[in-house]
């Protein structure tokens, strides 16, 4: 797929910085791809971070993603810190 600008949304905003959530059926690594949310790159500032569920149509993950770079409309998004732990049941 590819990103809808639709599922990313404002969480919280202060002092320059905003957090973001975003939800996509993609996996973390197809969105943490250079370039992917490029579509958003006159919002998403340097710092600021999204928390993401992704992979919501097969294997799921969840995490934060920091944007690490935007320049001249390429945003580019750190490796998903990925949140919770394995469920031993």
């Amino acid at each position: 797929m590819a990103f809808l600008p639709k599922d990313l949304s404002v969480l919280a905003y202060a002092n320059g910085f905003t957090l973001w959530h975003y939800t996509t059926p993609d996996t973390a690594a197809q969105v943490r791809v250079a370039g992917y949310m490029n579509a958003a790159s006159h919002m998403l500032r340097l710092g600021d971070m999204v928390l993401a569920n992704t992979g919501t149509a097969g294997t799921q993950a969840a995490g934060i993603f920091l944007v690490s770079g935007n320049s001249g409309g390429t945003v580019n998004l750190s490796d998903l810190t990925p949140v919770g732990a394995a469920d031993s049941d």
